[in-house]
């Protein structure tokens, strides 16, 4: 759980200190906010490659390794020169740092019975919950006062711990399925998981039209200044982490198609009060708490979903669910650049409420029968 608090940090970081890197750097905030988009591309191409070259190697060594990898790469973030060193040590930290999540995600369902597995998935993705309650706010208040390269050595630091702290509990001899082109071809031929990686990419694709530019879209429709934006930020991620917790008690018992109804449902109901309040200080502010309700608590339960669908194809199908997840942020994170940098400030949020609207529709399609578990 902590690794994906690092794990979140490290992806997040740039969008709650657009406006810091740009002026640092001398880019402007439309190019500061490509460090999202690019690095979301490397995570979507990272994750599957990268689960297929490491299948084999045993768990603790995979998953402590990758968070050195983290730490070394956001302490040589603090020091980049200019912006084209920092993309390149960004896309390096992320095409290992791809491994992490869905790697804590399988490793999780070799050391639980499969009754709490569940909750388990739910709970490690507290970390991502944790990492937008915590993380993004704290981003936000360093880098104004201190600078973004603060930052990028907080982060390293908090990476340092993690890896002594996974290396000093994780159980020896975790060993997953190996990986190969069979379980490609056959996550290819069950439409369930298929539809399931179509509904992260929607998920994630509507949220990032407006997460990746949130600060700088708060500033220019409501005036708002470092502290309040800080502030949304901390509901955000304070509602993520309500959320992920009332979906970790209640999933073992609701079934996981019932509560990702229930997030994504809640998702929609978010955004959608962005799109219509934009403007109002307050009401955005409160769109965005009912936003993070949903915002963790839908990905956790995609790994879930994705863990019942086939638990043979889990190794694959849990890290291709995270490469949709990433595609889902480049996505976003380029139609939201290519509308700000119009002044097209409020159809952001309705382009973002069209996208989770076709993902609660896909999520109806893909509703059990009665006969079979959700």
């Amino acid at each position: 759980m902590l690794g994906n608090l690092v794990t979140g940090c490290s992806v997040l970081a740039p969008a709650g200190m657009l406006v810091e890197l740009s002026a640092g750097l001398g880019v402007s905030v439309r190019t500061a906010g490509l460090l999202i988009t690019f690095g979301a591309i490397m995570l979507c191409v990272g994750s599957p490659v990268t689960a297929w070259l490491t299948s084999r190697i045993e768990r603790r060594t995979l998953l402590t390794a990758t968070l050195a990898v983290l730490a070394l790469t956001n302490l040589a973030s603090a020091f980049a020169p200019d912006y084209a060193s920092l993309l390149a040590i960004r896309l390096l930290m992320l095409g290992i740092g791809a491994l992490y999540t869905p790697q804590a995600a399988g490793t999780a369902a070799l050391i639980v019975r499969q009754e709490k597995r569940g909750s388990t998935i739910a709970y490690i993705f507290l970390g991502w919950s944790l990492a937008a309650a915590v993380g993004l706010p704290a981003i936000t208040f360093i880098a104004s006062r201190y600078g973004w390269p603060a930052v990028y050595a907080a982060i390293g630091a908090m990476s340092c711990l993690s890896f002594l702290l996974l290396g000093w509990r994780l159980p020896r001899g975790l060993i997953s399925a190996p990986v190969d082109l069979k379980t490609w071809a056959a996550i290819g031929r069950n439409p369930m998981i298929l539809l399931l990686l179509l509904i992260t990419t929607l998920q994630m694709s509507g949220q990032f039209v407006v997460f990746t530019y949130m600060g700088p879209l708060l500033a220019r429709l409501t005036g708002a200044g470092p502290d309040p934006i800080a502030l949304v930020f901390a509901c955000y991620g304070a509602c993520g982490v309500i959320g992920t917790v009332i979906a970790t008690r209640i999933v073992d018992s609701w079934g996981a198609w019932k509560t990702s109804m229930l997030f994504t449902s809640i998702l929609l109901t978010g955004l959608g009060g962005w799109a219509l309040s934009a403007g109002i200080y307050p009401l955005m502010a409160v769109s965005v708490a009912i936003w993070g309700i949903g915002f963790a608590s839908t990905n956790s339960m995609q790994q879930v979903r994705l863990v019942a669908a086939a638990p043979a194809l889990a190794a694959a199908s849990v890290s291709l669910n995270t490469s949709v997840l990433y595609i889902g942020q480049a996505i976003g994170s380029a139609i939201g650049g290519f509308l700000y940098a119009r002044d097209l400030l409020n159809a952001s949020g309705y382009v973002a409420t069209a996208f989770v609207a076709l993902a609660v529709t896909t999520v109806v399609l893909t509703r059990p029968r009665k006969s079979r578990s959700a």
